[in-house]
């Protein structure tokens, strides 16, 4: 900075001041172009570890979430990573894979790496973090928090209410895996709207999904143990997009169709959902919304604005391909 200083004539607090476009200070543009063209041609990085040791904000942030894939997580990611590249914001993903013991590591060496807050997606937080932080679907009360959640009872009265208007009565409920933060809620929100529409929860039609994957193979052995044991339904409530699909290549393995045989709902509406075969019915949760909210939240907690413990987001019923009303032309499954 002092070598620029010199060679441009002006001072180092005035190309301090333009290198770091610090606010309150009067610098006439053609000086600005000067102080940046003479940064590209001498190669001028500003070096944040100093910015660091100063107690400046580094302008990074550290992400939490369980896997790098396709779907829910990367939907998210993609809201959060558009707002923080807008704010000038760089960013570091890390993935655990639900480890509790990485959940408990990861964010002190995020903050090592000089990151001034972190986003988490689809985490379970024991404890308070280092930092200022704000939850995607984290559902934990912690202090200094910021959660942000679906509505999920609302989501769940979308999702039932479409199958009892279509007079579909026997529905396969499906529950999520232990690992996810949406499970429990979710489930509790179903069982209640379910107990309000007089809809009867035969635990024989209830799945749980136990393998910690984002592979639609996760509902299919599920499904499969249902049609095996001649198991009789019209519907199936599924926990996400993906599980909705490995429903319906169990179904289409026992040569039953959907919706002719059995409809289908799912949750998310991940980008495959309306290119599958059938395009899923779904309750679509606004992913990078959500992601993008939740890191427009944590900017302002930087900024010292008070926030509330809880950001919630509305869900949308978006009716596609896979749930009919219910008819008759429902046979019996054949391997």
């Amino acid at each position: 900075m002092k070598d620029l200083a010199a060679y441009l004539n002006l001072s180092p607090s005035t190309i301090s001041f333009v290198l770091n476009d610090a606010p309150g200070r009067s610098i006439p543009e053609a000086t600005r172009e000067r102080i940046r063209a003479a940064a590209i041609e001498f190669n001028y990085k500003p070096n944040m570890i100093a910015r660091s040791l100063l107690g400046k904000p580094m302008r990074s942030i550290g992400i939490l979430l369980p896997v790098l894939g396709e779907g829910y997580h990367s939907q998210v990611l993609s809201g959060i990573g558009d707002l923080l590249m807008e704010e000038g914001y760089f960013y570091f993903t890390v993935h655990h894979r639900h480890k509790e013991s990485l959940i408990k590591e990861y964010p002190a060496l995020l903050q090592a790496r000089g990151v001034d807050g972190i986003l988490a997606i689809d985490t379970k937080l024991t404890s308070a973090l280092p930092l200022p932080a704000v939850l995607i679907a984290g559902h934990t009360t912690l202090p200094e928090i910021t959660n942000v959640v679906l509505d999920h009872e609302f989501a769940a009265r979308l999702a039932l209410q479409h199958l009892y208007d279509l007079g579909h009565r026997k529905i396969v409920y499906m529950k999520g895996q232990t690992v996810s933060t949406d499970t429990e809620l979710r489930w509790s929100a179903t069982m209640k709207v379910a107990r309000e529409l007089g809809l009867t929860v035969d635990e024989h039609l209830m799945i749980q999904l136990a393998k910690d994957s984002t592979s639609p193979e996760i509902s299919y052995s599920g499904i499969d143990h249902l049609l095996e044991r001649r198991q009789k339904f019209t519907a199936i409530l599924c926990f996400n997009d993906i599980s909705a699909m490995g429903s319906i290549r169990a179904l289409h393995d026992y040569g039953l169709q959907v919706p002719h045989d059995v409809s289908i709902v799912g949750f998310d509406d991940i980008q495959a959902a309306s290119y599958h075969v059938p395009s899923l019915t779904t309750i679509r949760q606004p992913l990078k919304l959500m992601g993008s909210t939740a890191a427009a939240a944590l900017l302002r907690r930087l900024e010292h604005e008070a926030l509330p413990p809880l950001i919630t987001v509305e869900p949308e019923l978006i009716v596609r391909e896979s749930t009919a009303r219910l008819g008759a032309r429902h046979k019996a499954p054949t391997r």
